[in-house]
C-alpha cells in the first residue's frame, strides 16, 4: 500500500479517537482534508482506484470496501453534523431543509412543529437499525427536515404521486408512499443507493438493498429502484449535495457517497 494511504489512515483515527474522548465532531482545522472544491477526478486515482474499471456486483462490492472505512459518529453529534453539511451558503446561521427546501435557523431543532429534525432517508425501521452508531448515524442519509414533514414521510418507500404535502410544495405522498419535490429527487435517490451498497450484512446490521415495490414495512429494502434511478438521471448532482459530500469526507466521516463523485455507477450496478 502507498505509505501516504497509511499515514492518511493512522490520522484519520486519531481524530476519530479524539472525537470519541470529547464527544465532539472534528473540526476542518484537525481534520486531513482535500480542498474544498476537488472533483470526483482528483479522488479517481487514490479513493476510487480499486473500483475502476469494474461493473456490476464487482464495483459493487469493491465500492463496500472503499466507503465502510470510515469514522462514525453516536446520534447526539447528528445535530452538529447538519448544522456543517447542509449550512444555507446564504446564510451560514441557517440549514436547508431537504424536502421543502426552507432554510431555517440551526437553533430551531427539536421536536415543535415548526423546529426542523434529523430525518433518516433511509427510514430507520426497514432493517431495523434504530439510532444504532452505524446506519442510523450515517449522516450521508441524514437531512434536516420540518418536524411535520418528517412525520408526514414517515417510512414511507420512495414512488411517484399522491397528494401535495402540506409545508412542502412540490412533494407528494399517499398511503405507502413518497415523492420529494424535482430539485432533490436525485439527492434521495443517490443516498438510499449509498444506504444500500455501504450496509451489505457483514458489520451486525441488516443487508440493505433497494427493491421495485413499496409498503416494505419492517424488511431491510425500499423501494421504487425503477423510480430512483429515474430521479437519479432526472436530477444530477447540484453543488450543494456535492459540497455535502465534501464536507462529511474532510470532516466528519471520512468516506464519500460514490454515486455522487460517479452518478453513472448506478445504472452500472443495478442495469
Amino acid at each position: 500500500m502507498d505509505p501516504s494511504r497509511i499515514s492518511r489512515a493512522a490520522l484519520i483515527s486519531a481524530v476519530a479517537l479524539a472525537a470519541a474522548a470529547t464527544g465532539t465532531l472534528p473540526s476542518a482545522a484537525t481534520t486531513p482534508a482535500g480542498p474544498a472544491t476537488a472533483s470526483a477526478g482528483a479522488y479517481d486515482d487514490t479513493y476510487y482506484e480499486d473500483a475502476l474499471g469494474k461493473e456490476g456486483e464487482e464495483l459493487k462490492s469493491a465500492l463496500h470496501t472503499i466507503i465502510s472505512d470510515q469514522t462514525r459518529i453516536p446520534y447526539s453529534q447528528v445535530w452538529d453534523a447538519l448544522m456543517e453539511t447542509d449550512e444555507d451558503p446564504e446564510n451560514p446561521g441557517n440549514v436547508i431543509l431537504l424536502y421543502s427546501g426552507d432554510s431555517r435557523t440551526k437553533d430551531s431543532h427539536g421536536g415543535d412543529v415548526d423546529d426542523w429534525n434529523r430525518e433518516h432517508v433511509w427510514a430507520k425501521s426497514h432493517g431495523d437499525f434504530g439510532t444504532s452508531t452505524g446506519p442510523g448515524t450515517d449522516v450521508h442519509h441524514l437531512r434536516p427536515t420540518q418536524v411535520t414533514v418528517n412525520s408526514t414521510r414517515g417510512n414511507k418507500d420512495f414512488d411517484h404521486g399522491g397528494s401535495p404535502v402540506d409545508q412542502a410544495p412540490g412533494n407528494y405522498t399517499d398511503d405507502d408512499s413518497f415523492e420529494p419535490r424535482d430539485e432533490v429527487k436525485g439527492d434521495v435517490a443517490r443516498m438510499i443507493l449509498y444506504m444500500a451498497v455501504r450496509y451489505d450484512g457483514d458489520d451486525g446490521f441488516a443487508d440493505l438493498e433497494p427493491n421495485d415495490q413499496v409498503d416494505n414495512g419492517s424488511s431491510p429494502a425500499i423501494g421504487r429502484l425503477s423510480v430512483l434511478k429515474e430521479w437519479n438521471d432526472q436530477d444530477p448532482p447540484s453543488d450543494f449535495e456535492k459540497n455535502r459530500n465534501q464536507v462529511i469526507f474532510d470532516r466528519i466521516q471520512h468516506n464519500r457517497n460514490p454515486f455522487i463523485d460517479h452518478p453513472e455507477w448506478v445504472d452500472s450496478i443495478w442495469p
